[in-house]
């Protein structure tokens, strides 16, 4: 058995292209912040991770999460085996205590997808096969329509179009009629979509009753975190509403949440985020619950760039996801550390084939994109001299 030697941290931001909320944040960076994460083995195989603090949409920033991985999570780690990815959490939940849920989830989830990487690389398997699962097919990708005025969805929807893209999903709340206009401009430009409509917590609770059967008569099929995720009574009332199926995203880190929310009658329905949760682990135990109690479950992201981008794809194909997938790193990020490009086609993407999770990471791209970005003086390795 070979042990994890070592564990080195590329904390840095991908530039961007286009309007999207999320991207700058109060002290003016710009740009997708990310912390790659390389852990290599006592046997030299490695295993690539990512993790994609974002301070406008979590409580995690760029500097936190590092900080949480440096000084916490990766000394518990060193020394363990790799292949023992619940045994990794267990010790990362003992460095930093739960409080409502998983402690630092988005620092944590670049570990986990690094481990599940390289679990698969020393068991020459594909991360799909470490969960008993084979399938490698292709993952359908929808287009994000973020805008502040209606004359802005025309273009935006032709150049996601231009790329082959098929399907959107827009940004709502927190003004219903604005947004029951929005949709149904989208929809009347693109009447086949699979439209999904996203509030990210943005509404009150009697705007998010007002909202959803405007939302629904405008055409959404979807209306996912109309609130946020402690507005419990908000969320029943939605789903006794019944105007459209209600998926939850924010606040749900953990299979407990999920399973806690449905007992209450606040869902019908999950939006996965494997950066979001913790990673693949407690996401692909999520997407097993939903698919035993007859739950809808959609795959999203947090404007993943590559390296998390891939571990989605991974989890999302494995399952089977039939629905097109809100994965927007593509549209937004403006730069890539893999070897060989993920390959992107008519917007559907295509998850690499190969051991752990099939890719590559260009090590020389990591560095520089860290130096451009400003965050070389934050770079980390383990164990600590």
């Amino acid at each position: 058995m070979t042990t994890i030697d070592r564990i080195d941290l590329f904390p840095l931001r991908y530039p961007t292209v286009g309007y999207f909320k999320f991207f700058s944040d109060a002290r003016g960076s710009k740009g997708r912040a990310a912390i790659v994460v390389k852990i290599t083995a006592a046997d030299g195989t490695i295993g690539w991770g990512q993790s994609v603090p974002i301070a406008k949409w979590s409580d995690e920033t760029l500097e936190t999460a590092f900080i949480a991985m440096r000084d916490y999570f990766v000394p518990v780690l060193v020394g363990r085996d790799p292949a023992d990815i619940p045994g990794a959490h267990a010790a990362m939940d003992g460095t930093i205590a739960p409080a409502f849920t998983t402690g630092m989830p988005i620092a944590r989830a670049g570990l986990d997808i690094a481990l599940h990487d390289l679990a698969g690389k020393l068991a020459g398997k594909p991360a799909a096969a470490l969960w008993g699962r084979e399938s490698t097919a292709p993952v359908t990708l929808s287009w994000t329509v973020n805008v502040k005025t209606l004359d802005e969805v025309g273009p935006l929807i032709d150049e996601g179009r231009r790329r082959g893209y098929r399907h959107f999903n827009i940004k709502v709340a927190p003004d219903p009629k604005f947004d029951a206009a929005l949709t149904k401009e989208v929809r009347r430009i693109a009447p086949d979509t699979f439209l999904w409509a996203d509030a990210n917590g943005g509404y009150d609770p009697a705007s998010a009753l007002e909202a959803a059967p405007m939302l629904a008569k405008a055409g959404a099929d979807v209306l996912e975190a109309p609130l946020r995720p402690n507005r419990i009574s908000g969320y029943q009332a939605l789903k006794k509403q019944g105007a459209l199926p209600i998926l939850m995203d924010e606040g749900v880190i953990t299979p407990t949440e999920v399973e806690e929310f449905f007992k209450l009658g606040m869902l019908d329905g999950v939006a996965m985020k494997p950066a979001r949760c913790g990673g693949l682990l407690s996401n692909r135990r999520q997407i097993e619950f939903c698919l035993a109690n007859n739950l809808m479950w959609l795959g999203s992201g947090l404007t993943d760039p590559d390296i998390s981008l891939v571990a989605s794809l991974a989890l999302y194909s494995a399952y089977g996801l039939k629905k097109p997938a809100a994965l927007n790193g593509p549209q937004f990020l403006a730069a890539d550390v893999l070897k060989t490009p993920l390959r992107i086609e008519n917007g559907i993407a295509h998850p690499p084939a190969g051991p752990g999770l099939g890719i590559e990471v260009d090590e020389a791209k990591v560095i520089d994109l860290m130096r451009q970005s400003g965050c070389a003086h934050l770079r980390a390795s383990s164990p600590a001299g």
